[in-house]
C-alpha cells in the first residue's frame, strides 16, 4: 500500500515540512504513481484551463473543447471501472484531479461532479445498456453529466421534492422544475430525482431516479443563474413539462432512488471537503507569496509579527485539516468512510475554507478586493461550499443523530 511505499528510499514528507503545501511527492496516502498522474493533471490545468478561465467567466460557462481535452488526458471517469468504460484508477487518483483544479483556482469546469457524483450512479445502478450508452462518452468528455435534486422549494429537505413522474403504460410522464444545477446548461444527460409513489409510507420510499437526455421533448433549460461566485460554472434551472420517458430511462429500481442517494452522498461530501482543503492550501501559498513581496512602512508586510502569527495559525489549521482529510480519503479508498465522518469532513473543511479566505483577503489589503487578484475569486467561490452538497447545518444534524441514537 502507499502507506508502506517509500520514495527514492526515503519516506514521503508531510505537507507541514515540505517547501510548499502544493508540493508533489508529499502525503502518505499517495504513491509515486499518483505523483506521476498529478504532474500530468497539473500541466493540464495550467495549460488548458487557467489561460482561458477569465474568458469563461465572462461567458458563464467553459468550452466544450476543454471537456474533450480532459477526456483525452484521462482526467474524467478516473475512478470508474475500466470494464464499464472508465479509466479504472482508484479514488485517490480522482482526488488528485479535484485538488489540482483547486490549485489553479479555476472553478468553472464541473469535472468532479461529472466524474465522481454523476458517473457512479450510472456505473453502480445502471443497466448494462445504460452503462454502455453513457459511460464511455462521459469518460471521453463528449457527454456532460449533471444531477438534478434541488428544487425552488426543496434543498436540504430532499424528501420535500415535488417533481413527479407518473406511469403511462410502459412510459413515464415527468413534470417539475429544478434549480442550482451544476453543469446544467451544458449537460447532455441529467439524473433527475422525482417522486414516483405519492402514497408511500414516507417520501423516502417513493423517490426514483431518471436519466433525461438533452433534446428530449419537454425538457427545457431555463437560464444560467447569476451567482456571486463560480462565475465560469454553468449552473442552471431546468424545467420538465410532460416529458415522456421510456421505461429504459429509469435508473436502478423504481422507488429506490432515496437509498441510492444516501449511499452515494458520503463521496459527494468527501469531494467538497477535499476541494475546500485544497483551496485553503492554494490561498495560503498565494498569500504567503504576496506578503513576502508587498512593501509597507519601509519593509515587506511579512516582516510584521502580526502577519507572521496569522500565517503560522493558518498553516497549522490547514495541516491539521489535511491530516483528517487524508485519513478520510484513505478510509474511503478502503470503502470504510461512513456518513457521519464524511459529514464532519465536509462541514469542518468548508468552514475552514471560508475562514482562510477571509483572512487571506485581509492580508492582501485593498488589492484582495480586486477581481483580477486570484484571492478575490477564491473568496467568492468559497462561500457556496458550506451550502451545497447538504448545508453545514444538515451535516451537524447527521453527526448529532449518530451521537444521540440508541
Amino acid at each position: 500500500s502507499p502507506l508502506q511505499a517509500e520514495q527514492h528510499g526515503t519516506k514521503r514528507p508531510e505537507p507541514s515540512s515540505a517547501k510548499t503545501l502544493l508540493d508533489i511527492g508529499t502525503r502518505r496516502i499517495f504513491s509515486s504513481d499518483h505523483d506521476i498522474f498529478r504532474e500530468s493533471a497539473r500541466k493540464f490545468f495550467q495549460e488548458e484551463v487557467l489561460p482561458f478561465h477569465a474568458e469563461w467567466e465572462k461567458d458563464g460557462q467553459v468550452s466544450r473543447e476543454v471537456w474533450e481535452k480532459a477526456g483525452q488526458q484521462g482526467l474524467l471517469g478516473v475512478a470508474i471501472a475500466e470494464k464499464h468504460g472508465g479509466i479504472g484508477a482508484d479514488i485517490l487518483s480522482s482526488a488528485v484531479v479535484w485538488e489540482e483544479q483547486m490549485y489553479v483556482n479555476c472553478t468553472g469546469p464541473g469535472f468532479s461532479l461529472h466524474s465522481d457524483i454523476v458517473m457512479p450512479y450510472i456505473a453502480n445502478y445502471g443497466s448494462e445498456e445504460q452503462i454502455k450508452h453513457f459511460i464511455p462518452k462521459m469518460t471521453a468528455g463528449k457527454c456532460i453529466g449533471a444531477i438534478a435534486m434541488t428544487e425552488p422549494g426543496a434543498g436540504s429537505d430532499l424528501q420535500g421534492i415535488r417533481t413527479y413522474a407518473k406511469k403511462d403504460g410502459n412510459d413515464w410522464i415527468l413534470n417539475g422544475s429544478k434549480v442550482f444545477i451544476t453543469n446544467g446548461w451544458m449537460s447532455d444527460v441529467v439524473i433527475v430525482v422525482a417522486v414516483t409513489n405519492r402514497e408511500a409510507q414516507s417520501p423516502a420510499h417513493g423517490i426514483s431516479l431518471f436519466l433525461v437526455e438533452n433534446g428530449t421533448k419537454g425538457f427545457i433549460k431555463g437560464r444560467k443563474l447569476n451567482k456571486i461566485g463560480l462565475k465560469a460554472q454553468d449552473t442552471a434551472e431546468l424545467f420538465f413539462e410532460d416529458v415522456r420517458l421510456p421505461a429504459s430511462a429509469l435508473l436502478g429500481k423504481e422507488n429506490k432512488g432515496f437509498y441510492y442517494l444516501m449511499a452515494e452522498l458520503p463521496q459527494e461530501r468527501l469531494l467538497i471537503a477535499d476541494l475546500a482543503l485544497a483551496s485553503c492550501e492554494f490561498m495560503f501559498e498565494e498569500t504567503r507569496n504576496y506578503v513576502k513581496q508587498r512593501k509597507a512602512f519601509g519593509k515587506t508586510v511579512a516582516h510584521l509579527q502580526t502577519v507572521q502569527h496569522k500565517l503560522a495559525e493558518m498553516k497549522t489549521q490547514i495541516c491539521v485539516g489535511r491530516a483528517f482529510l487524508d485519513n478520510c480519503l484513505q478510509l474511503h479508498a478502503d470503502k470504510r468512510l461512513d456518513s457521519p465522518t464524511a459529514s464532519m469532513a465536509k462541514y469542518w473543511a468548508s468552514d475552514l475554507q471560508n475562514s482562510i479566505a477571509t483572512q487571506c483577503v485581509q492580508l492582501h489589503g485593498g488589492w484582495g478586493y480586486m477581481w483580477e487578484y486570484p484571492i478575490a475569486k477564491a473568496f467568492v467561490d468559497s462561500r457556496v461550499q458550506p451550502i451545497y452538497g447538504g448545508t453545514n447545518e444538515i451535516m451537524k444534524e447527521l453527526i448529532a443523530r449518530d451521537i444521540v441514537s440508541d
